[in-house]
């Protein structure tokens, strides 16, 4: 499952379960250290819960310094979904550490807040399977069509064995427009990576409307009438991008807007797949 929904309003789940266990580990840590210590050992476990976050994002931005130094203000649209996340959890854990250190007092109940914590986001993530989108060819149940309305497909068939992008969206959606240019530029200058732009419930004749409006040439665009595809592939909302490898697994999955360098540093992990397949 890659996003919730709260009446009209869509969430990406991942951070939504990221943190309530922070959440509930903080408020376990304070239950355990009880007394006029309850709210050092809450507001610890906190502290270190946002400082894991910002170690997370500053770390993905050094391994990606390249692509961040061309549009600089993209550091701070964390929509991106771009974390490093071992850097996170030992820069939390770190902080946990040497905060034990300083207050004995404090390091039972921190260190079982914050395992509590993690042990319940691991399971959360592990049923809800988050970010476990079906495969390609388990999706073959699902009928495309072309706008033209002459041929069904499905997305193995539209995929033709090679790492692609499935971009999901409809063009009453304001994110999906606003990163609908970022998709169509790459899709032009990809050779090695295919996209798919599925529209969600839309008429063929509203999508060319769509399209010729905002003057985009987009290749490869296919009708899905019934809206079957969010659902299956678990989310709730637009835009959902889908990334797969040649061999129809799923390699990322990103909920919400996608500007142009979290998108090239997905591009990357799917054209290494392409340059190490024997």
């Amino acid at each position: 499952m890659l996003s919730i929904s709260l009446g009209p309003l869509a969430l990406p789940l991942a951070p939504v379960l990221l943190l309530l266990s922070g959440w509930g580990a903080s408020w376990l840590a304070s239950r355990l250290a009880g007394g006029e210590r309850a709210a050092e050992a809450g507001n610890a476990v906190i502290s270190a819960l946002w400082l894991g976050l910002l170690a997370a994002r500053l770390a993905h931005v050094a391994l990606a310094a390249d692509l961040y130094a061309a549009t600089p203000l993209a550091v701070l649209d964390v929509r991106d979904g771009g974390w490093h996340a071992p850097t996170g959890a030992l820069a939390g854990a770190a902080w946990l550490f040497w905060r034990g250190l300083r207050r004995p007092a404090l390091r039972r109940s921190l260190g079982l807040g914050a395992s509590a914590g993690a042990l319940a986001w691991l399971a959360a993530t592990h049923v809800l399977g988050v970010q476990q989108a079906p495969t390609l060819a388990a999706l073959s149940s699902i009928r495309l069509t072309e706008p033209t309305g002459a041929t069904a497909t499905d997305l193995a068939q539209a995929a033709r064995g090679r790492p692609v992008v499935v971009n999901l969206w409809a063009s009453w959606c304001g994110p999906c427009r606003q990163e609908m240019p970022v998709l169509a530029a790459a899709q032009q200058r990809e050779a090695a990576v295919g996209f798919v732009f599925v529209n969600q419930g839309e008429s063929a004749a509203a999508v060319q409307a769509y399209l010729t409006d905002q003057d985009l040439a987009l290749r490869e665009v296919l009708l899905d009438a019934g809206s079957r595809l969010g659902p299956a592939v678990g989310s709730r909302g637009l835009p959902t991008t889908l990334f797969y490898d040649a061999g129809g697994r799923l390699v990322d999955a990103h909920f919400g807007v996608l500007n142009a360098v979290a998108l090239e540093s997905r591009l990357r992990v799917l054209r290494a797949g392409v340059r190490t397949a024997p």
